[in-house]
């Protein structure tokens, strides 16, 4: 089937994961809207993959509304979501406080809820919708030292699994890929900032069947995939993508 080109909007674009995926959508000839909290970011990734930057707090509703108008104004609604933002520190739970938690899911969880929100309307009218949250291994089987994170990454993938219900008789899919440990710049913040996570990262490596962790390059097919045309009838699923290391 030839592949035609949608409005694709990547929150978290200017990202490892979220630049890899912009990246493979415009590829894919999809007009690209990269969002970013870093206007900078986005900046640079649109310009590498030929997409449009704009910022983008997906905490802060105002910022999601402005930005979502401005697509619709510019291009149309928003055709394909890719909620790749996200926010996370390795920290035993007893040692996380109330402002921790409340960034951890407001990035996370509400985020994503945010933006399906903003979405989903004008995709509902089209008949037409892609809906790709980047959960995370550590929601579907626990992670050490990620207690707020994994909650948060778990609350997400039910909400996805909802949304797909929800909306499939609407032209709609939602599905959740769960990335196990992706080499990122979030993840080299991870490491600098707590030495313990240097020797649980080199266990999880250890105990991989690949015998590596991920790259953003592992984990943008599966997202451009399930952005595709031909992925119409897959919805409300949960696709890990970590090189063994989670199976079933």
């Amino acid at each position: 089937m030839e592949v035609k080109g949608r409005r694709a909007l990547v929150t978290g674009g200017g990202g490892g994961i979220g630049g890899e995926i912009c990246r493979l959508l415009g590829a894919a000839g999809h007009d690209v809207l990269v969002a970013d909290l870093s206007e900078e970011a986005a900046a640079a990734v649109a310009d590498r993959v030929g997409g449009t930057p704009i910022g983008l707090d997906v905490t802060d509703e105002a910022s999601v509304q402005a930005a979502t108008t401005q697509l619709a104004e510019t291009w149309g609604p928003a055709e394909i979501l890719v909620n790749a933002a996200g926010w996370d520190r390795f920290l035993p739970f007893l040692e996380t406080d109330g402002g921790f938690c409340d960034k951890v899911l407001a990035v996370n969880l509400a985020g994503p809820i945010r933006m399906c929100r903003a979405v989903l309307p004008g995709m509902v009218e089209a008949r037409w919708g892609r809906i790709v949250n980047i959960a995370s291994d550590a929601g579907r089987v626990g992670s050490s030292l990620e207690a707020v994170y994994s909650g948060a990454k778990g609350g997400l993938i039910a909400f996805t699994k909802t949304i797909a219900r929800e909306f499939a008789r609407s032209g709609v899919t939602a599905n959740s890929v769960c990335p196990g440990v992706t080499n990122t710049p979030l993840l080299d913040d991870i490491k600098a900032e707590n030495p313990v996570a240097e020797k649980v990262l080199a266990a999880v490596e250890r105990s991989t069947p690949m015998g590596r962790i991920g790259t953003p390059a592992d984990i943008a097919p599966a997202v451009a995939f399930l952005a595709s045309e031909e992925a119409g009838f897959i919805t409300g699923q949960t696709l890990s993508v970590s090189g063994g290391l989670t199976m079933a």
